[in-house]
């Protein structure tokens, strides 16, 4: 399976949403305003894949592999809303950009950007 921009977000999503509780396909739902049978359509292909497991209740977890994705996923959406909002770029619009960004930047430039941005955090 390869992984394009929807699979990152929605892998991204699971991770956030982790981080309160166990998660359902629903609440994939409502924090992406996409129709249930485009995530459950989605969830069937990760877990096929081995991106996430679902248990007999319907919780979904990240395996090893789909963790991966999603915590680089969302490193790159952390830094990248940080180094723009350092920017002077205002909270929703370097989240929203980030967001964009993030998918496409390529892995030397996301490295140099945080190389760029560790060091001028250490600085201050």
């Amino acid at each position: 399976m390869i992984i394009k921009e929807s699979a990152e977000m929605y892998l991204e999503t699971i991770l956030i949403l982790e981080k309160s509780g166990p998660v359902r396909s629903v609440d994939i739902v409502n924090k992406t305003g996409f129709s249930k049978p485009t995530i459950s359509v989605q969830m069937k292909k990760f877990h096929q894949n081995g991106y996430i497991l679902i248990d007999e209740h319907n919780y979904i977890t990240l395996t090893p592999l789909g963790r991966e994705i999603a915590e680089r996923t969302y490193e790159r959406h952390q830094l990248l809303t940080n180094l723009l909002k350092a920017m002077g770029v205002d909270d929703e619009t370097a989240a929203d950009d980030a967001c964009r960004i993030e998918h496409y930047i390529s892995e030397t430039t996301f490295e140099k950007l945080k190389e760029h941005y560790e060091t001028r955090m250490q600085g201050e």
